[in-house]
């Protein structure tokens, strides 16, 4: 995995410009901390920052390569990702005549554009975001995975087009102003910590949505789909279906555990992990490769402080315990404590560019960072929810029925913690109700569906669509922070187009939540894990964070120089700090963001305000 960066200008010669460039590509150290290049010419230069996994001695980029059929002109390339049909692509390139000068898969692409062309996307099975010069036509082409597993953020101006793989090297350019409007103000105050697909949340900022392509060139710019959601009839009965889904994942998490790195598994003791790191365990003994490492992640004391709740039923330490004995891995528990929960707060931050998931985001930085220690890539079970309907929102009538994103009930709220003059200028409950119009607008539904099918479908792909950007946003830059890359076999698009189209009632096979993955891992997995009942990444439940957090928060209020003081409700804010069930009210987002984590992301926002001189413009 790496960091990646351009600048694309019809009115500079950018041959001049390498400060620019290397300072935006520095911007992405931590991405990429194994190498830094830098390719320039006249309108097009390119950054790039390399995390070595593959083939680490060579691959080095920007890579270059002739174009096919136009003497003394190249195809540049600038990749972050992982193909996972890496080895055959290259044997079809081979047969074509192609010669290869590394076995990395960086080389396999640009290799497969030189022939290919754009229609080279549609035979890609991995995650990536990546951009091509073609110094002969000068022209832009940038594309990223079916699912969004890896960002690509850019800024289109005048005669002018910058992107990374993060805001930050965006705004490293001299000429780019780190500002916010009241568009960008309503996705983190209404959606976030989620964001709207194609939105970057910075002012003039987008992000190339998932299974889209970007042409760049003097005639303008043109963005186009080359993968969504297809829906048609599902033909096969419920144990066909189990063993195809089954067939899939095996594949899928053989293709990931490929690398010349070590490599290990998350293993909370839930359905999705446990079931990627018994497939891995079962490779690895047929492969002679040793014993699988897992790491889990939880909590000083945070057994004395568990409450069962409908979102979280019990705590991960014993199905962990029964997992890592099972299968015979080498474990590795992580702990941390408040103090460092919260001084990562701002770490999180710093790694996302915007307010995030606050402490949900900082522990996963912490533990990434432990990770990275022992590891260089890691499987985690992120989508596994989404794609086969696992969140209690599934499976709670009041959620199905709400007419408005399920993760985010608490619109009224979130609404009250406005200020009036900010409620005024975007209008949360109307600009909650248009996002949410737009994303039901775009569900494929299939001719001939029952009403039950039909609701089930769209909130598929509400999930799969918006909510499921957030947790895959999340798992990038907080382990590209620490150099860390994570693979999500979950998000195979093999998977999901075909999970994406299996009737509801197959699904819940057994009348449970994953009834149809439970039943497609029958005999890879003990019964009592198998049938565990859902148990999302865990959180703090110690009342030392509630203290903290707020404590800090009315802190930051009391300063008449805080950023927030204009755009929130400091009266709203205050009466539910002194509330007695501060840390017990519904989530106001997903499953674990309540009132804790309500303070903290108050924090973040503070914190960005401050740290990145955000000038609002509204």
């Amino acid at each position: 995995m790496c960091g990646i960066t351009g600048w694309i200008d019809w009115n500079k010669d950018l041959t001049t410009q390498a400060d620019t460039i290397e300072k935006m590509t520095e911007t992405l150290e931590l991405r990429g901390p194994d190498a830094a290049g830098t390719w320039l010419s006249r309108h097009c230069a390119f950054g790039h920052r390399r995390l070595s996994v593959m083939d680490p001695a060579n691959g080095a980029q920007p890579m270059v390569r002739p174009a096919k059929g136009v003497d003394n002109h190249d195809c540049v390339l600038v990749y972050n990702g992982e193909l996972y049909n890496a080895p055959e692509l290259r044997k079809e390139l081979q047969d074509l005549g192609y010669r290869f000068r590394t076995t990395c898969d960086t080389e396999v692409l640009l290799l497969a554009y030189v022939e290919w062309g754009q229609e080279c996307v549609e035979k890609l099975n991995g995650i990536f975001a990546f951009a091509i010069w073609q110094t002969h036509e000068e022209k832009l082409f940038m594309a990223r995975d079916r699912l969004g597993v890896k960002p690509l953020f850019y800024r289109r101006e005048e005669g002018r087009l910058l992107f990374g793989s993060e805001p930050k090297a965006i705004l490293a350019h001299p000429e780019v102003p780190a500002e916010i409007d009241a568009e960008g103000l309503a996705e983190l105050f209404v959606i976030g910590p989620a964001r709207t697909p194609g939105h970057g949340i910075w002012r003039d900022f987008l992000e190339l949505k998932p299974g889209h392509c970007l042409q760049y060139d003097r005639a303008g710019m043109r963005i186009f789909a080359y993968w969504q959601l297809q829906s048609a009839d599902h033909e096969e009965e419920v144990s066909q279906t189990a063993e195809k889904v089954r067939e899939l994942l095996a594949d899928t998490v053989e293709r990931q555990l490929v690398s010349d790195v070590p490599i290990c598994t998350l293993l909370s003791g839930g359905l999705d992990s446990s079931a990627l790191t018994a497939l891995a365990v079962d490779y690895y003994r047929r492969e002679n490769q040793g014993n699988v490492h897992t790491f889990s992640v939880d909590y000083v004391d945070n057994d004395k402080h568990f409450h069962a709740h409908d979102f979280q039923p019990n705590s991960d330490a014993p199905w962990i315990k029964r997992m890592t004995e099972y299968l015979s891995t080498v474990h590795h528990p992580v702990q941390f404590d408040t103090p460092e929960l919260i001084h990562a707060l701002e770490a999180a931050v710093l790694a996302k560019d915007t307010p995030g998931m606050a402490d949900i985001d900082a522990s996963l930085y912490l533990f990434c960072r432990e990770i990275k220690k022992e590891a260089t890539v890691a499987i985690s079970g992120e989508a596994a929810d989404e794609i086969f309907g696992g969140y209690p929102w599934f499976h709670r009538e009041d959620a199905l029925k709400a007419e408005t994103f399920p993760w985010s009930l608490a619109t009224g709220l979130r609404a009250s913690l406005l200020s009036p003059e900010l409620r005024e200028k975007i209008h949360p409950q109307e600009y909650l109700a248009d996002r949410y119009s737009q994303a039901v607008s775009e569900v494929p539904h299939l001719a001939g569906e029952d009403e039950v099918r039909k609701r089930m479908r769209r909130m598929s792909y509400l999930n799969i669509t918006r909510f499921m950007p957030t947790l895959l946003d999340r798992k990038d830059k907080m382990s590209m922070a620490v150099g860390l890359e994570v693979r999500v076999p979950f998000c195979d698009h093999r998977l999901v187009e075909y999970v994406w189209n299996i009737p509801w009632e197959i699904k819940t096979a057994g009348t449970r939540e994953k009834g149809l993955l439970r039943k497609a891992l029958e005999g890879v997995l003990p019964d009592d894990v198998l049938y565990r009942k859902k148990s999302p990444y865990p959180k703090t439940h110690n009342p030392n964070y509630l203290t903290a957090v707020r404590a800090r928060l009315l802190e930051r209020l009391d300063d008449p120089s805080c950023p927030l003081l204009p755009l929130v409700n400091s009266a709203k804010i205050r009466e539910l700090a002194a509330a007695s069930d501060a840390s017990s009210h519904l989530p106001w987002f997903g499953q674990l963001m309540s009132g804790p984590q309500l303070f903290a992301y108050l924090l973040q926002m503070d914190f960005w305000l401050r740290q990145y001189k955000v000038k609002i413009v509204l």
